[in-house]
């Protein structure tokens, strides 16, 4: 298992190399908890590589699927033995106006369970400040900054259908990188975003309420995508319970609720 999760990080940052020096990749800003491992060594890993893309979608997405298939997949295969391919992605949520989300597989033929998938999705977030450069053994990848960042998986928190709960680790590990100005600056974006404070505190409310639920599906990020030394930290600590305790308190303070009524 171990194993396999080095070539799928090793896939990973050659695979976010490759579109980071290429035409392909300019003004794509490398985000989520991928960006997190990469650029600031987070220890929960992440299968899927995340793009903010201010631009049209369907064309970004044609264009990324070309370059895998003809600069990536080949590489791939040259320096590490994995063939692949990528498609674009085709489901309920492919449609969407919010995301555009690429296929991108590689397995070594003849190899039973050496199947790799990682989906590369091309979304939006919203940007406060501007584009931030970050180096990683000479190579230039553009991102957004550390704030946005953060600020952006308090909105993914409020916004998602579905509650995904490693942004809720993700807060728990970065939380320092919010801004004494961020409760400002999430309640501005909540509005241009259209989060209204019906629907922040909907959200809450519901964590609150279901607080051991959602400790349990906590400690189930713990314990399949922390790295072991850290996820054995964690629950000295508590674990998904302590996490979710740590979080609800910073929501509670961050999120701006205002009566709608009044």
């Amino acid at each position: 298992m171990a194993q396999k999760t080095n070539n799928t990080e090793a896939l990973q940052k050659l695979t976010a190399r490759l579109v980071a020096t290429h035409p392909v990749g300019r003004k794509l800003m490398l985000i989520g908890g991928f960006r997190y491992r990469f650029l600031n060594n987070s220890v929960r890993t992440s299968d899927d590589i995340d793009y903010h893309w201010s631009g049209e979608f369907e064309q970004k997405q044609a264009d990324l699927v070309s370059f895998l298939n003809r600069v990536v997949v080949p590489e791939a295969r040259r320096l590490m033995d994995y063939d692949g391919a990528a498609s674009p992605h085709h489901g309920p949520d492919a449609e969407s106006p919010a995301i555009r989300i690429i296929d991108l597989a590689f397995w070594r033929t003849g190899v039973a369970d050496s199947r790799i998938e990682i989906p590369i999705e091309i979304t939006r977030i919203m940007c406060a400040d501007a584009v931030n450069i970050r180096t990683v053994e000479g190579t230039i990848y553009s991102t957004a900054s550390d704030a946005d960042m953060i600020e952006s998986k308090v909105l993914a928190v409020l916004n998602r259908t579905v509650l995904r709960h490693r942004d809720l680790v993700d807060l728990f590990l970065f939380r320092d990188q919010l801004r004494p100005d961020s409760r400002q600056r999430i309640a501005a974006k909540m509005q241009a975003s259209g989060i209204n404070s019906d629907q922040a505190l909907k959200r809450l409310n519901d964590l609150h309420a279901h607080v051991d639920y959602h400790g349990r599906a906590t400690q189930a990020v713990i314990d399949s995508q922390i790295d072991s030394p850290a996820a054995a930290q964690l629950n000295d600590a508590g674990g998904g319970k302590f996490v979710m305790a740590s979080v609800l308190g910073l929501l509670d303070e961050i999120i701006e609720v205002r009566d709608e009524n009044v």
